[in-house]
């Protein structure tokens, strides 16, 4: 399954992962245009790695092919691979380039190489950044144009079109005139719409006549 063929992309990244045991502790990515990453115990290296056993200070631990990336192991690390989602497994010999007593192996798309000692492990794999992204061109000067000038239209058109004090007094009249039409379709409706009759001579001689008039002590109490 190992064996299956695979193609390598020379506009790739280079994303890394350093864990401790199963816990993730570092994250490194490496942009395309990038051509070599070096290892060193510093917090200043390219890729600072501690833990790990290098021949040098700084190592070349990876650097770019006509076809992608090719990465150099650390002389007492164990290699694995996995390929799209397989389980890891031992890199075969046939993958690996060995010159002057060093070791390497190409990585490959879809690829995912760890590397341990002791408990330290290196994932590495390719980026999904693939390439920088590109300058603005014509067009998109055009459209953000557009945005911008839809964008400060609104307030604008908001000052002109907004409240002013002749049609605050105009919406303010309007309003009156909509309570005073309520108001008079309530009264209609209870039948107070009506103008009351004037009071003749004898009604409002009646209204006046209240009875015999009693003088009450004022220790009086009623219960």
């Amino acid at each position: 399954m190992l064996q299956r063929a695979m193609t390598t992309r020379p506009n790739g990244g280079l994303y890394c992962e350093l864990y401790w045991g199963t816990n993730l502790s570092e994250a490194w990515s490496y942009g395309p245009e990038q051509t070599r990453v070096h290892a060193a115990p510093d917090e200043k290296a390219p890729l600072p790695l501690y833990g790990f056993t290098l021949p040098e200070e700084p190592f070349l631990f990876a650097e770019r092919t006509e076809r992608g990336w090719r990465i150099h192991l650390p002389p007492a690390v164990r290699s694995e691979r996995r390929v799209r989602g397989d389980a890891f497994g031992s890199v075969p010999e046939t993958d690996l380039h060995r010159q002057n007593g060093r070791t390497s192996v190409d990585l490959s798309e879809g690829m995912t190489l760890r590397l341990s000692e002791g408990d330290l492990h290196l994932v590495v794999q390719g980026s999904v950044v693939k390439e920088r992204v590109g300058r603005l061109q014509a067009k998109d000067f055009g459209w953000l144009l557009v945005v911008s000038a839809l964008f400060l239209s609104l307030p604008v058109g908001f000052l002109i079109a907004g409240p002013t004090p002749e049609r605050k007094a105009e919406s303010n009249a309007r309003a009156l005139k909509a309570a005073a039409e309520q108001e008079a379709a309530r009264r209609k409706a209870l039948g107070l719409d009506t103008p009351l009759r004037p009071l003749t001579d004898t009604e409002r001689a009646q209204q006046a006549d209240g009875g015999t008039g009693v003088h009450v002590p004022g220790y009086f109490r009623v219960r």
